[in-house]
């Protein structure tokens, strides 16, 4: 028995001396007090305790090699996508995860220099953490080497996938273009190309997804017709509701419209995903009845709620470019009040009433509408301060 616990402990001494990556756990900002009293970058390993992959790094970053390498260089913490705390983190420097794990690298000032997403190897993880001691070999000098030129297809890709976790949409763009523009068409449904419109592709423009669109048999063939629809709506919602794409004038969200169509998705779906984008586009083209237009075929083709009805006819008094929506506003809010609403809808929809009247310079009846708004609010004993405010404007 005693030559059991001698061999076990001499065991653990072990695999103690042999060790792996020192992940401290501390909160992130003591990591970055250590980090900077030691003068060292950080490490930050980001991963979920259910993820499989993350699971699967696990004996890599326990390997010797590794812990020595990274214990000497880096002071080193795991952050679980779970949790508040690093949501908060990775909000505050403004970074994406698109896939777990994934290898971060900052200086003691909170800069991140390098990304990664490893393959799961000993002398790749080394790999990763040698670039990102390296000035000349981070992910932080992409964008200047991109400008500066360099285009080889191995660069361009992990340049995009930085900007995607940098969340740099017009650098992915850019990357993407050049990629594109390098690969033949026979190739787009490769392999390494349908993994690039599935984890880097964000501009329903790129060559890549228009050869998609235009080729659905193939892909659905090749991938499967779930997997590519899904892929296909990633790229056209991403662009719909990318800072661009809230610029885009109504034709760009038409395409995209039918994009969503093309891939699968049904037509009246596809229709009031882009509803909003489209209305707001007529607004910033000063196309009032296009706007109006628009909205009323959504009213009709649809069974609208009460609060449905209240936020369009919101959207319209606050954002219309002129009057001339507002005998379809009153028509929508008349639709609303017939569905009985609560007194506090009541008193909102009178509300938006009177506020559509007003626009129009319909003082009498924008009085009526807003003293039935008053009445309302005081029955449901709700704050009148707006009604009172209202009232005012119209005497």
């Amino acid at each position: 028995m005693k030559k059991v616990i001698l061999l076990l402990f001499v065991a653990n001494i072990a695999l103690g001396q042999k060790g792996g990556v020192n992940f401290r756990q501390i909160p992130i900002s003591a990591v970055f007090q250590e980090a900077r009293r030691a003068g060292k970058p950080v490490f930050i390993e980001v991963f979920s305790p259910t993820c499989h992959v993350c699971q699967s790094f696990i004996p890599t970053l326990e390997d010797g090699r590794v812990g020595k390498f990274y214990n000497s260089k880096f002071v080193s913490t795991k952050l679980d996508i779970g949790q508040p705390t690093t949501r908060q983190f990775l909000e505050s420097r403004h970074l994406f995860v698109p896939s777990l794990p994934l290898f971060l690298y900052f200086d003691p000032q909170q800069n991140m220099v390098h990304f990664a997403m490893s393959n799961n190897s000993t002398d790749e993880v080394i790999r990763h953490g040698t670039n990102a001691l390296d000035p000349q070999a981070r992910s932080q000098t992409m964008k200047s080497r991109f400008q500066q030129g360099e285009r080889s297809a191995s660069f361009l890709i992990d340049y995009a996938m930085f900007a995607r976790v940098t969340r740099d949409t017009v650098a992915n763009m850019a990357a993407m273009n050049e990629y594109a523009k390098q690969q033949s068409s026979a190739t787009y449904t490769n392999q390494t190309n349908w993994l690039a419109l599935q984890k880097l592709v964000l501009d329903y423009e790129n060559p890549m997804f228009e050869y998609m669109l235009g080729h659905m048999d193939a892909f659905r063939k090749n991938y499967g017709a779930q997997e590519v629809q899904n892929v296909g709506e990633n790229i056209l919602m991403s662009s719909l509701y990318s800072s661009r794409g809230a610029q885009f004038p109504a034709a760009k969200i038409l395409e995209i419209r039918q994009g969503l169509a093309k891939i699968g998705i049904d037509p009246k779906i596809a229709a009031n995903r882009t509803l909003l984008p489209e209305v707001n586009a007529y607004f910033r083209a000063r196309q009032t009845a296009k706007a109006t237009e628009r909205m009323d075929n959504q009213v009709n083709s649809n069974q609208l709620t009460v609060p449905e009805y209240l936020y369009i006819s919101r959207l319209f008094n606050r954002s219309s470019p002129d009057v001339s929506d507002v005998p379809t506003v009153v028509k929508w809010i008349n639709k609303g009040i017939a569905l009985k609403p609560t007194p506090k809808e009541q008193a909102d929809l009178y509300y938006e009433q009177a506020e559509a009247y007003r626009r129009a310079g319909k003082t009498s009846d924008a009085q009526k509408a807003a003293q039935k708004s008053m009445e309302m609010a005081q029955a449901s004993h709700i704050d009148t301060r707006r009604n009172v405010e209202q009232m005012g404007k119209l005497k």
